[in-house]
């Protein structure tokens, strides 16, 4: 089934209120198929092989953005659901703001669509660490199930904040926010 971008962002449109996602966890429409637009690990959005340059669209989309349980992303309005594809995570946090110090530090992430995230136990920052060359991969989650892959500019940030902290696997430098601390990786590590 093919899919008018036009339709979808009538769609999209009409389901968007104020700065608030719409509560798309809640709809369970039929599944209507796959929509040839990829969100490269950088964060750009691609629709037939081409980057959608307005960033209007862009964010209009990502208010109506899931990913269901098996990992599976799509775009959902309440009578569709259309899969679409996410190299990495849905969106890229390219701005993080500290407040306080120690443990009474928040950190507040801006993504590429303009949400904005405090990393806490609702919100936790984790990181991955890739096997084949021991580069790290952090992600916040933002909302439901999707996450920002932190910018590499942001993971530095929170490395100069980091502290050590001993930890049920043993020394990790981290830092603190929302009251919770987050571990970035092994105390006398690479860390990027």
């Amino acid at each position: 089934m093919t899919f008018s971008l036009s339709d979808l962002i009538k769609a999209a449109e009409r389901q968007a209120s104020g700065k608030d996602a719409p509560p798309v966890e809640t709809w369970n429409p039929e599944n209507c198929g796959k929509m040839d637009l990829v969100i490269k690990r950088d964060g750009t959005w691609m629709h037939e092989g081409s980057p959608i340059g307005r960033e209007k669209l862009v964010r209009l989309f990502a208010t109506i953005l899931r990913t269901d349980e098996d990992g599976t992303t799509y775009l959902v309005t309440p009578v569709e659901k259309i899969e679409i594809t996410v190299e990495d995570a849905a969106f890229t946090a390219i701005r993080v703001d500290a407040a306080g110090q120690g443990e009474a530090q928040d950190l507040i992430f801006t993504t590429n669509v303009g949400d904005t995230v405090k990393a806490s136990a609702e919100r936790p920052l984790r990181v991955e660490i890739d096997p084949k060359t021991g580069e790290p991969s952090p992600y916040i989650l933002v909302r439901g199930r999707l996450e920002a892959l932190l910018g590499r500019a942001v993971f530095y940030e929170l490395v100069e904040l980091a502290v050590e902290r001993q930890t049920d696997d043993g020394p990790q430098l981290g830092v603190w926010s929302g009251g919770v601390f987050f571990a970035l990786g092994e105390a006398g590590g690479h860390l990027g």
